[in-house]
């Protein structure tokens, strides 16, 4: 079965610092690619950052420079860690998590968390 949980979101200043974690349980199954997203209310969910399992990273203009994206493969951990925040940044972050089963012949599926609320305020 899989899980994937979001937290450390919450409320801070502009240019306040955030670190999000994703623990993703996986028994059964090996944990491909992650990725960070976010929704605000009315706009469409957007990439913000993803992590391969090899660690190669991927970032939206948008962050590129105050975010940084790292996972802990040992303990199936995805991290966030949001610098110098704008309101812009206020979303709800979602985790996404790419995982292939370790049966012959595996296939391939995507969770999502639940998402974490991550509100800027000026």
């Amino acid at each position: 079965q899989v899980q994937v949980v979001e937290s450390g979101g919450g409320l801070v200043q502009v240019g306040g610092s955030l670190r999000l974690s994703c623990a993703a349980s996986a028994s059964g199954f090996s944990i491909d690619d992650m990725g960070w997203y976010r929704q605000a209310p009315g706009k469409q969910r957007e990439l913000v950052a993803s992590i391969t399992s090899s660690g190669s990273t991927n970032y939206a203009d948008s962050v590129k420079g105050r975010f940084t994206i790292s996972r802990d493969n040992a303990k199936n951990t995805m991290y966030l860690q949001m610098n110098s925040l704008k309101p812009e940044d206020t979303a709800v972050y979602y985790c996404k998590s790419i995982v292939t089963s370790d049966s012959v012949g595996g296939r391939r599926y995507q969770y999502w968390g639940q998402g974490t609320q991550v509100t800027v305020s000026s």
